[in-house]
């Protein structure tokens, strides 16, 4: 059956990624701060339109602002493991990110009272450990590489690579990979940034953003008989009174074009169910019989 899902995903650091990366000025802790004024009028959208997304949420932010992240469990929306601090797993080492996990996962089950079926690195960098230890940690999925754009896969351990040796692929494993990308992630398009290595200018025209992103899941549409795209918003990012405008612009043309919106978490389901055995990083994704009224 063709589906053509969108996963709407909110990395809810607030200030967390500031601290993570030393910068703990007022105002630097206070650009995560707008992410209290952000959260009510996301959740509001996403009611408006009957949406439940996925929130990766550190148990930084779970600890340092409980009355904006309770907010988000009780509409309902998934909450997913985005490690306690926002330093990526591979500065830790590993017993240093397993602590992150048991640390994160305490706090995801205090707020909603389970554990996370899901996990997102901050930054997106893995470590060689981490696929290992989500699985000894019960996870389903990741959501932290790039090896597709519509269609998950299962993530592999032991990988090899060197510099002078061609790369060797580790086995699969039953960790389900859901991938996400730096062109549909709010932060680089928007976020203004004066960093030691140079500037993230940020503040991008939000409509020519719009633009790409909609590009992006025409291409699914038209080529795809079955696909998942992610996009991935900051709460404190996102929520500004343009940027809100453009996300509900992104939500009515999505749906108007077939869009069917899931938590990652359900969307993993639906991957299982359509392949039932898994797929490899790169095997052939099932393309439209013919070219469709979407077509581009």
């Amino acid at each position: 059956m063709a589906r053509s899902i969108a996963c709407l995903t909110f990395d809810h650091d607030n200030a967390s990624s500031a601290i993570a990366r030393g910068m703990t000025t007022p105002t630097a802790i206070s650009r995560g701060d707008f992410g209290i004024v952000a959260v009510p009028r996301i959740l509001s959208l996403l009611a408006a339109h009957d949406i439940r997304s996925t929130w990766f949420i550190p148990g930084h932010t779970i600890a340092s602002y409980p009355a904006c992240v309770a907010k988000v469990a009780e509409a309902g929306h998934e909450i997913a493991h985005h490690g306690w601090t926002h330093r990526t797993p591979a500065s830790l080492g590993r017993a240093g990110e397993e602590r992150e996990l048991i640390r994160g996962n305490e706090a995801i089950r205090a707020l909603t009272g389970r554990s996370a079926k899901g996990y997102r690195s901050p930054a997106w960098d893995l470590s060689p450990d981490t696929v290992d230890l989500l699985l000894a940690h019960g996870f389903d999925y990741d959501s932290s590489m790039m090896g597709d754009d519509y269609l998950p896969y299962q993530a592999t351990r032991g990988d090899v690579v060197t510099l002078d040796a061609p790369l060797v692929r580790g086995a699969p494993t039953a960790l389900v990979e859901m991938p996400i990308s730096w062109s549909l992630d709010d932060f680089p398009a928007f976020e203004y940034m004066r960093l030691e290595g140079g500037i993230l200018p940020g503040l991008m025209n939000a409509d020519l953003v719009l633009q790409n992103w909609l590009a992006d899941f025409a291409y699914m549409r038209a080529h795809l008989e079955w696909g998942i795209i992610t996009y991935t918003f900051h709460p404190h990012v996102i929520g500004r009174g343009h940027r809100m405008l453009m996300l509900e612009k992104l939500i009515r043309a999505l749906r108007d074009d077939g869009a069917e919106f899931l938590t990652m978490a359900e969307a993993v389901t639906e991957y299982r169910r359509h392949f039932p055995q898994g797929r490899a990083i790169g095997s052939p994704p099932p393309a439209r019989a013919a070219a469709g009224p979407h077509a581009a």
